[in-house]
């Protein structure tokens, strides 16, 4: 028997969006920024300054709500405690100070979680969108699954690091590939962005968002992404979407996010594309040095792009940290 090299051996299926050993964008292929990018935007880049530390108002704990409701608590940047079909999921928490391989550099948080561990009810599952570090953060998930040993949900290529952190049971899923939790059915969707975790790992895992339906409601979790096509696509396959959590934030420079990371102008067209019933934004505000922005430009300019589509706030608005809203 001849043994094929390890060197060519594939990983993954190879699709649209792998060839076997990385994933890629279909819509951008070639358009990506590489390290020379990243480079040229370090060594150039001109932030607009944010304050070391704002603090949060109180709210009230979220309460268990009925099977065929939906809860969403804001905990901060792309962390939301999810309650739908009568079950809790936690989306890509990180708790840390910093979303960076470094505990002395990196960008750095100025806003407290919005629900502290002891805040939490018992997590049914955890949702984690993709490996960059602002969204999966290993000593969260080592102090979650001590907690809760609640199973996970991800990514092709993820499990491995997940559960060296603890979590037992962690399930990876490809694009439109679907799982149950409790009832839940939980679809991993395509988004418009890239994996990395080093200088030699990048798009070795996938990226993309989450659809869960239960009880006839439903509700999308981006992640994270640039705008493109995939929204539409993911309208189509789930119509009447009942909420959406789309991020706004991280868009600047735009020569060198674009690709990547949606303006404020480019969610509220994603939200268009949908058909979402209603949109929160998410992605902003949290760490600082993850963007060149200043922390209220996200909001500011939403709003904007908000009233250019005659939409109002009830359709795309902002959850305070630490808010519920409850459909």
């Amino acid at each position: 028997m001849t043994r094929r090299s390890t060197r060519t051996a594939t990983r993954y299926p190879v699709s649209d969006h792998c060839d076997g050993r990385r994933f890629f964008n279909p819509h951008v292929v070639g358009q990506e920024k590489g390290l020379g990018d990243l480079w040229r935007w370090m060594t150039g880049r001109k932030p607009i300054p944010w304050p070391d530390r704002l603090e949060n108002q109180s709210w009230p704990r979220p309460e268990p709500v009925a099977a065929d409701a939906i809860s969403v608590t804001f905990i901060g940047h792309a962390c939301f405690l999810i309650g739908i079909g009568g079950r809790w999921f936690i989306t890509d928490p990180v708790y840390g100070n910093r979303a960076s391989p470094f505990a002395f550099a990196g960008p750095k948080r100025v806003r407290a979680p919005g629900l502290g561990f002891d805040d939490l009810p018992g997590l049914d599952g955890i949702l984690v969108s993709h490996n960059h570090y602002d969204h999966l953060d290993l000593a969260s998930l080592r102090e979650l699954d001590r907690r809760f040993q609640a199973p996970v949900v991800t990514s092709l290529g993820n499990a491995a690091l997940i559960g060296g952190a603890g979590p037992r049971v962690v399930t990876e899923l490809d694009w439109w590939q679907s799982h149950h939790l409790g009832g839940v059915e939980i679809t991993y969707v395509p988004a418009q962005h890239f994996a990395a975790r080093g200088l030699f790992d990048r798009n070795a895992t996938l990226w993309g968002g989450f659809v869960l339906r239960a009880n006839g409601r439903s509700l999308y979790f981006c992640g994270d992404s640039g705008y493109c096509p995939h929204f539409r696509e993911i309208g189509e396959r789930f119509p009447g979407i009942d909420l959406s959590l789309l991020p706004i934030g991280a868009y600047e420079p735009r020569w060198f996010m674009h690709i990547m990371h949606m303006n404020p102008e480019e969610a509220v067209q994603a939200h268009l594309d949908l058909g979402s019933r209603r949109s929160i934004g998410m992605h902003y505000g949290t760490f600082a040095g993850l963007t060149d922005e200043g922390i209220d430009d996200p909001v500011t300019a939403l709003a904007a792009a908000r009233a250019a589509h005659g939409l109002g706030q009830g359709d795309f608005g902002t959850l305070a940290v630490g808010r519920t809203l409850v459909l």
